[in-house]
Parts: C-alpha cells; sequence; structure tokens
C-alpha cells in the first residue's frame, strides 16, 4: 500500500475517531487516503487553530487523542497555540503536518520551514517521517506518548513525496499497559502525616478529573471529613453540593479558599499541576507541610517543598489511603475542619448574592452565572475562553461532575471556547453546551462560526460584551491605579448571528437572561447571546478580596 494508506491505517488501529483540520497540496495524498476509512471522521475547519482547540477538547472530554491537521509552513504555524494549549492543559492531541518534499528540505525552499523544531517546545515529542517503513512505529509511539501521563500533544510530519511511497509494514497493534503504583511504605507516611494533622486541607488539581480518581476523592474526603478546594481545571471532582466540598482556588487574590489554605496546617495536594495556580501564591513562606500525590514527581520549586511525596497511578494512590482509612477507622482522627467549613459558607453566600438581580442595561457577572448554573444540567457543560470573564467562572461556577467546566488554564490563550463548543457537540456526552467569551477572544476565531452552522452543532455561545480587553484592565487597574487604551468597537453581534445563519439574541435586562438561555439552548443548531457585562464589578471583588485576611 501507500505511505498514506499505511498512515490512515494505524490511526485506525489506535482507536483514532476525529481529525479537525485545513488541508493544503502537501498532504493530499493523506486525505485521499483518509477518504476511504471506515472509522476516522475528518471535521473541515475554517481555520487551523481552530482545528487545534477541537482536538484539544476531545482529549479533554474523551481522555483519547483525536488529530488535527495542517499543511506547511503557515499552515502549521498556524497550528502551534492551540497545541500549545493542549500540552500545556494536559490533553491527549496527535498533530498532523505535511511538509514539501524530502529532496528539498535541506535548503531554502517555497514554505518550507522546521517544523519539527518549532514545535518541540510546545509538544512531548515531534518527528518527521523520513522512511514510509517507520510510519507504524512512529503512530504508535506518538499515541502512547501523548496518552501516557500527563498527557499532551505529539507531532508527526509526513513529507509530500513519502507519503506516495510504497510500503509492506503493517500497523502495530496497540497494548495497554497498567501504571506504576506507589509503595506501601511512602503511602503508610503520607497516611501518618495526615492522621498527625490537626487542620488538614485537601488541594485538588487537574490529576482528579481522571474518573476514578475523583471516585476515590471522594470516599476519601466522606470518611475523613477533609474539605476540598479545587484547582480551576479540577472543578467537579468533588461534587458541589458535597458537604466537604470547598470550591475553587486560583484567584491571584487573597480569596476565601486562599485563606483556608493558609489556615490549615497540613495541604494534601492531589493531582496537583503547578503549571496553572502557582505555589507561591499559597504558599508565599515555602514552610507549609505538604503530602504530594501525582502520576509523576512534583516539579521542583522553593515554594513547594514536599514532606512526602507518593508517586504512582493517583487513582489507586487514594484507593491504598482509603484502605488505610477502612483499617484503622475514623474515630481517632482529631481534625478541626473550622477552616473548611467557614469556606464553604462564606463562598456559598457569595454564590446567591444577586441570584434574583434585576438590574436593566447591565448584567453583573454573579447574576450571568447564577443563571447558566440554573440552566444546566449535571452532566451539561461550560466552556469558558480567556478574559476577565474566566476569573468570574472559575470563583461563581462550580460543578458536579468532572470535565463539565473546561477553563483553559495553563497556556491560557484566547480564541478557545468557539471551537471547543463545537468538538464537545461531535463528543455527544452533554446535552447543553454553553460557551462564554469576551468580545475580544470570541473574534479571535469568529470564522468557526461557519464551522458550526455547516455542522448544525447544537451549541450557545454567549459574549460578554464589554468593548474592551477587560482583563488587562482589571490587572493595570489593581497594579497602576489606571489602565492603558484598551477599548475597541465591535460588528452587530445579532446581525452577525444572522449573517453566519446562527439563532442570534440580546438580552440586556437581568430578569430575563434565564429565559433567553433556555430559548437558545431550545433552538435548533448553533446559538449566540450578547449581554453587556457590568465589569464595574471587578474592581469591587478586588477589594473585598484584599480584606479577607481575617474573614476566616
Amino acid at each position: 500500500m501507500k505511505a498514506s494508506d499505511l498512515f490512515v491505517k494505524c490511526l485506525e488501529a489506535e482507536g483514532i475517531e476525529l481529525i479537525f483540520g485545513v488541508p493544503g497540496e502537501e498532504n493530499a495524498d493523506f486525505m485521499i487516503s483518509l477518504e476511504d476509512s471506515k472509522s476516522i471522521r475528518f471535521i473541515l475547519t475554517r481555520h487551523e487553530q481552530g482545528a487545534a482547540f477541537m482536538a484539544e477538547i476531545y482529549g479533554r472530554l474523551t481522555g483519547k487523542p483525536a488529530g488535527c491537521l495542517g499543511t506547511l509552513g503557515p499552515g502549521a504555524t498556524n497550528l502551534i497555540t492551540g497545541v500549545a494549549d493542549a500540552n500545556m492543559d494536559r490533553s491527549p492531541m496527535l498533530v498532523l503536518t505535511g511538509q514539501g518534499s524530502s529532496e528539498r528540505l535541506h535548503k531554502e525552499s517555497h514554505q518550507v520551514m522546521d517544523v519539527v523544531a518549532m514545535f518541540r517546545p510546545v509538544t512531548k515529542w515531534a518527528q518527521m517521517v523520513y522512511h514510509a517503513d517507520n510510519i507504524a512505529e512512529i503512530v504508535r509511539k506518538a499515541v502512547r506518548i501523548a496518552t501516557t501521563e500527563k498527557p499532551g500533544a505529539c507531532l508527526i510530519e509526513l513529507p509530500e513525496d513519502i507519503a506516495k511511497i510504497e510500503t509492506k509494514v503493517t500497523p502495530i497493534e496497540p497494548r495497554q499497559f497498567r501504571r506504576p503504583v506507589a509503595d506501601d511504605k511512602i503511602v503508610n507516611l503520607a497516611w501518618e502525616a495526615i492522621k498527625s494533622a490537626k487542620r488538614p486541607i485537601i488541594l485538588a488539581g487537574n490529576g482528579c478529573i481522571r474518573r476514578r480518581a475523583s471516585d476515590q476523592l471522594r470516599k476519601f474526603a466522606k470518611s475523613t471529613g477533609i474539605y476540598v478546594l479545587n484547582t480551576m481545571m479540577a472543578k467537579g471532582a468533588l461534587d458541589m453540593d458535597d458537604p466537604q466540598c470547598g470550591y475553587t482556588i486560583g484567584l491571584g487574590g487573597k480569596d476565601v479558599p486562599a485563606v483556608a489554605i493558609e489556615r490549615a496546617d497540613l495541604v494534601i495536594s492531589l493531582g496537583y499541576d503547578m503549571v496553572e495556580y502557582h505555589p507561591k501564591l499559597w504558599n508565599p513562606s515555602g514552610t507549609k507541610k505538604i503530602v504530594h500525590c501525582d502520576f509523576i514527581p512534583s516539579e521542583v520549586d522553593e515554594h513547594y517543598r514536599i514532606d512526602v511525596e507518593v508517586v504512582g497511578d493517583l487513582a489507586h494512590t487514594v484507593w491504598m489511603l482509603n484502605e488505610r482509612v477502612a483499617r484503622d477507622g475514623v474515630e481517632g482522627l482529631d481534625f478541626d475542619h473550622s477552616h473548611g467549613k467557614l469556606c464553604r459558607e462564606k463562598m456559598t453566600e457569595e454564590f446567591e448574592a444577586y441570584k434574583d438581580d434585576d438590574a436593566v442595561g447591565k448584567i453583573k457577572p454573579q447574576k450571568a452565572l447564577w443563571d447558566a448554573r440554573q440552566a444546566l444540567g449535571p452532566n451539561d457543560l461550560l466552556l469558558s475562553d480567556v478574559g476577565a470573564h474566566k476569573m468570574w467562572i472559575a470563583r461563581y461556577y462550580q460543578c458536579h461532575e468532572p470535565n463539565t467546566c473546561l477553563i483553559p488554564n495553563g497556556f491560557c490563550s484566547m480564541g478557545f471556547a468557539l471551537p471547543g463548543a463545537i468538538a464537545a457537540s461531535f463528543v455527544g456526552q452533554s446535552e447543553r453546551i454553553l460557551a462564554i467569551c469576551g468580545d475580544a477572544g470570541f473574534l479571535m476565531n469568529v470564522q468557526e462560526m461557519e464551522t458550526a452552522k455547516r455542522y448544525n452543532n447544537n451549541i450557545t455561545v454567549m459574549i460578554w460584551e464589554d468593548h474592551a480587553y477587560g482583563l488587562i484592565a482589571w490587572k493595570q487597574f489593581n497594579q497602576f491605579g489606571k489602565h492603558t487604551d484598551l477599548a475597541f468597537g465591535n460588528p452587530d453581534f445579532v446581525a452577525l448571528a444572522e449573517a453566519f445563519g446562527w439563532n442570534g439574541y440580546r438580552c440586556e435586562d437581568s430578569s430575563k437572561l434565564r429565559e433567553t438561555l433556555e430559548a437558545s439552548f431550545k433552538a435548533d443548531g448553533p446559538s449566540l447571546i450578547v449581554i453587556p457585562i457590568d465589569y464595574e464589578e471587578n474592581n469591587k471583588l478586588t477589594q473585598r478580596m484584599g480584606e479577607l485576611t481575617a474573614s476566616i
């Protein structure tokens, strides 16, 4: 068979279901081979960056890699932001790029650049195919590396002349392997450290949204009574209705959960990934006692000095802790949970403070998120773009289940939410899908509105309109007491929605936002809701957070 046929058969053997992208002439052979596939669907997007974000969301929701495809040169460079986002947010992904003929790669040549070298800093592995007979090995290795903890992106580059070469190689059958588990002795040390604490707290990170890890975490929190704070990317690791749920930590200011962790004498970090929430923000002196449990050894940091480190499959580690709870019982545990209890109480009060707000003209972020939470069921999905709205979603939108609120918080790229919602629609795990964007982030991948209409994705995108780069204005004001010129104009978003064939809504009445959301979810095809957002609340929140030190 041709090398491009072998490439597709190897992807089929790996269980790849979707490839998102924009093809070019250098991957024409691959595309013709892909057209004959019975199990892989190609989703044509309007920009390679959108394709990469789509593949990222597929990986985050399913735990399996999808492909994102671009051609050489500008097609590859367009992919890189979405690839970097997936890699730093720990989403498995295959990046598939074409390349010019291998006969001209050694010299100055049209559109030729060193794609592999460019992608090495933003992938776990990047490799060009030099010989057709190597394709089976390269695909097997790429998928294995992409899905091994911590997951990430892998690039395979196929030059156009090699794609045409005949080969007799066949795909390598995937073999599953069990992750290594922690040693009994180190788990015993972790358990002893927990038992000897007075005010422990759990910091649940990205690793806890793996289903088995979440199940074991819930059991551990229930039996020990220890409160759980989750990072932005670990929302839903513990049900928001669980009495031990202390909600989300991760805002830069001294928020209520940050004060709760300050009061703790032991932090039990489970699947914690400092790429999204630096330990300097919650352990500035570096003296906090820490039990660290994760799939791989921790990053080294002066503010993260670990007392007991447990390395191995996270779900198994927490299961081993649960075995010790069952063995020893909880009667001897002498914990003071007041810091966690007060954190939960104060945050719950804040969530409900504006639930009945009826302001007209501008809608408060708190009200918008209260109504979103009421409109979405436990297994429905909210995606956040990056901007001021992300900080509000992180703080005010809580979850019942893992992977029901997706926030990019490692690489933090704007333009994530619209293509992400499209990918979530293809995954089909959620009945209702809501993406929240700022007016700046939405326009960064606005072209994917056509993709959503072409595939008739049932999604709703809500734009928080403030005619500015609101998060930058917020941060500059906090630091300097003023901000630079960050204002811009916008199109008529409802007219734009109609031009793309979407359902379009504008809501300026807080009391009617819920019914507008319901109408969008019931409408056929993609829907756009635009609300003027009251970002005067930004500085009010900063001021309140600065006065929290003595509140818990």
